[in-house]
């Protein structure tokens, strides 16, 4: 499974965000419902305040109600961006992180299908062959559609970790 370690500081995640059904296939309809509320004054600030790589509108999962084990209950979820900036409206809601390693995890292939695959594989497979565990229950990612290829991405997810002692 391909994978790099990166350092980043602390940063904020600011986009719009709503609780929703925790879901670990398909198309999570609730987020798609959220993607498409988004209005043309909250991307215009997001793009104003996105200062941080990966320099792409991201989705961040956390505050799961299972520690995200089970697929069961909600979590909340957020379209935003990465950003240290501190002038934030009330226009977006934030989710502040502090300073981690990251695995970060590309991946290409059929959408959704490949990131929710390579999920499950992170959590029972990778995790379980290195010296890495969970820092903090939550995760980000995003994904490029390619316009060519119908339902075909290419994804990056992130995941805090900290070296297992």
């Amino acid at each position: 499974m391909e994978y790099k370690i990166i350092e980043k500081p602390a940063f904020t995640f600011a986009g719009v965000s709503k609780r929703v059904p925790l879901q670990f296939e398909g198309v999570n309809n609730a987020i798609l419902k959220l993607a498409q509320s988004i209005t043309q004054e909250q991307k215009e600030e997001m793009k104003r305040l996105q200062n941080m790589e990966p320099y792409e509108m991201v989705n961040v999962s956390y505050e799961s109600d299972t520690n995200f084990l089970k697929e069961a209950g909600e979590l909340t979820h957020l379209i935003g961006v990465l950003t240290t900036e501190s002038n934030i409206s009330n226009n977006l809601d934030t989710f502040s992180v502090k300073a981690h390693t990251w695995a970060v995890f590309p991946n290409e292939g059929i959408f959704p299908f490949t990131l929710q695959d390579t999920m499950a594989r992170i959590y029972s497979e990778w995790f379980a062959a290195l010296d890495y565990e969970l820092a903090e229950p939550f995760s980000f990612s995003f994904t490029k559609m390619y316009e060519e290829k119908a339902n075909y991405a290419y994804s990056e997810i992130w995941i805090p970790v900290i070296k297992k002692q």
